[in-house]
C-alpha cells in the first residue's frame, strides 16, 4: 500500500489549491479525480460558460452594428460558437494548467475513490494511505422532480456545450446564475428563450430589486421570463420538447435543467471512515475538518458555499489548518466574506447582506444607492443600467452591498474589502479613486452618505459657525 503525506479526492477548484500549494511545499501529494482536473468550473460551468457569453457578446455587437447601417469589412458572426468553446477550454486546460501539478502524483479517469477506512482510501483495486486527506467531491446538478422531466432528452451545464448546434427554441428551468447566463448567451447566439422558475425574481438568491433590472434587460432582448410559474409536466414528442406549464404549454427542441445543485456522496462510502455527513453536506468545524481527526472536507461537497472561488479559498486554508503546528491560530472560513458575481450584462454582484437579509435580522441600516444612469462614464459607455447599493449602520459600517450594472464583478471587490476588515464609508470615500473609472461609483454611494450627514443641523451650524 502506497503511504503519502497527502490525498486529495477530487481535482476541482478545491483540490486543485491544495494539490499545487502542498506540492509546491515540497508534501509528496497524490491528487486522484474520476474525469478531468478542473472538475466541473474549468471543463462545465464557470469558464466554457464565460466563452459563450463572449461569443454571444460578439453576435450581439454585430447585430447592432448592421442595424445601424454600419458595413462590416470582414465576416464577424461566429459560425460555430460552441466549437469555439471547446477549443477555448482545451486550451486553457492543457500543459499550462497540468505544469501546477507536475510535481505531484495524479491518478485521473480511473474510477472513483472510496475510503476503505479512517486513513485508506482505494481507487481502481489499488490502496493508498496518508495522514491527512482532503475530500473535494464537489457536487452535480439537480434535477427537480418534474413530472417526465426524468425521461426527456435534457441539457444540464455537464452536456449544454457538448451540442453541435445552436437549438431554435430553448427552454430553461430555473433563473439562477447558470439559467440566466446562458438564456442570454444562447438568445444572442439566435435562440428564442423562455425561462421558468418558481422564484419571483431572476438571480433569487441575491437582490430583487438588481433581478428587476436583468429581467427589465431580458425583456428588451425579447428572453422570455416566467416567474413564480410552476411546471406540471415535461414530455417529449416527435423529436420536441413540450413544458406544460401554469402559464402555458410551450415547445422547444431543447430543455436545460439549471435548478441548481445537489450533493452526491455515496460513491466515497464515507460510513467506512465514520465520517458524518447529511444531505446538505459533511460535516465540518470552522477549521475545515470533519469529525475524523486529518480528514478535511472542503468546497461543495460541505455545503457551505457553491462558489470555485469559495472552494479554492477553502482549500489554501485546510491546508493552511492542517500543517498549522499551534491549534492557538487556526484559520476559520467564517471570518472570510464570500462575494458572487452573475457574468450576464448587465453583471449582477453580491457581498454580504442584502437590504431583505438585513430586515430579516432586525438590524438598523440605512439603504445608499448609486445610480449608473447618473454617471457620465457609464452613460457615455452606453452602459447606463444598474445600480450600486450598500446597506450599511448610520456610523457607517458595512453590512452589505449589491451591485448590478457594468463590470459589477469588479467593483464588488472593494466591499469585499470593506466588510472583511471593517472599512467604513468614510475609509471608502476618502479613498481617490481614478476618473473617470466605473469604480468612482463605489466612491460616490460613499459620498452620499457622508452628504447624509453633513446635511444635519449640527454641521450646518458648526459649518456657518467657523466659516
Amino acid at each position: 500500500m502506497e503511504k503519502h503525506d497527502l490525498i486529495v479526492i477530487g481535482m476541482g477548484p478545491a483540490g486543485m489549491a491544495v494539490t499545487a500549494m502542498a506540492a509546491n511545499m515540497n508534501l509528496d501529494v497524490l491528487a486522484i479525480e474520476k474525469h478531468k482536473v478542473g472538475g466541473e468550473c474549468l471543463n462545465y460551468g464557470c469558464i466554457p460558460s464565460k466563452a459563450l457569453l463572449k461569443a454571444g457578446e460578439a453576435n450581439e455587437v454585430t447585430r447592432n452594428l448592421k442595424q445601424y447601417g454600419i458595413k462590416l469589412d470582414a465576416k464577424t458572426e461566429i459560425d460555430d460558437p460552441l466549437e469555439v468553446v471547446r477549443k477555448k477550454v482545451n486550451q486553457i486546460s492543457g500543459a499550462k494548467t497540468m505544469k501546477a501539478f507536475e510535481r505531484a502524483n495524479l491518478i485521473v479517469d480511473q474510477g472513483a475513490a472510496k475510503f476503505v477506512d479512517k486513513k485508506v482510501i482505494e481507487v481502481d483495486g489499488q490502496k493508498y494511505t496518508a495522514d491527512k486527506i482532503f475530500i473535494a467531491a464537489g457536487t452535480r446538478p439537480m434535477i427537480p422532480p418534474i413530472p417526465g422531466l426524468k425521461d426527456v432528452s435534457r441539457l444540464t451545464n455537464l452536456n449544454i456545450f457538448e451540442q453541435k448546434e445552436i437549438p431554435e427554441k430553448l427552454t430553461i428551468i430555473g433563473g439562477g446564475a447558470i439559467g440566466s447566463e446562458m438564456a442570454q448567451a444562447f438568445s444572442r447566439l439566435g435562440s428564442e428563450v423562455n425561462i421558468f422558475q418558481i422564484d419571483n425574481h431572476l438571480v433569487p438568491s441575491g437582490d430583487e430589486e438588481a433581478g428587476r433590472v436583468l429581467e427589465e434587460k431580458f425583456k428588451k432582448e425579447e428572453i422570455g421570463v416566467f416567474n413564480s410559474t410552476g411546471i406540471d409536466k415535461v414530455e417529449e414528442k416527435n423529436g420536441k420538447i413540450i413544458t406544460h406549464t401554469e402559464k402555458g404549454i410551450f415547445e422547444s427542441d431543447e430543455i436545460l435543467v439549471a435548478a441548481g445543485r445537489e450533493i452526491y456522496l455515496e460513491p466515497l462510502e464515507l460510513g467506512k471512515a465514520g465520517i458524518e455527513y447529511d444531505q446538505n453536506g459533511i460535516e465540518v468545524n470552522s477549521r475545515l475538518e470533519t469529525n475524523v481527526k486529518g480528514v478535511y472536507a472542503i468546497g461543495d461537497c460541505n455545503g457551505i458555499s457553491m462558489f470555485s472561488h469559495a472552494a479554492m479559498h477553502q482549500g489554501m486554508l485546510a491546508l493552511m489548518n492542517a500543517i498549522n503546528p499551534t491549534p492557538i491560530k487556526q484559520f476559520k472560513y467564517e471570518d472570510f466574506v464570500v462575494p458572487w458575481s452573475v457574468f450576464t450584462k448587465p453583471e449582477i454582484a453580491q457581498a454580504g447582506m442584502t437590504e431583505k437579509e438585513a430586515e430579516e435580522k432586525g438590524l438598523d441600516f440605512q439603504v445608499i444607492k448609486s445610480k449608473y444612469g447618473d454617471y457620465g462614464r457609464t452613460i457615455a459607455d452606453g452602459k447606463p443600467e444598474g445600480f450600486v447599493k450598500v446597506i450599511c449602520s448610520s456610523k457607517g459600517k458595512v453590512f452589505g452591498a449589491t451591485i448590478v450594472g457594468e463590470a459589477a464583478s469588479e467593483l464588488i471587490q472593494e466591499w469585499v474589502l470593506a466588510i472583511q476588515h471593517n472599512l467604513s464609508m468614510f475609509d471608502i470615500m476618502m479613498t481617490q479613486h481614478s476618473f473617470p473609472t466605473i469604480s468612482l461609483l463605489n466612491k460616490r454611494v460613499a459620498e452620499k452618505w457622508m452628504m447624509g450627514k453633513t446635511d444635519s443641523g449640527i454641521v450646518t451650524k458648526l459649518a456657518k459657525k467657523f466659516i
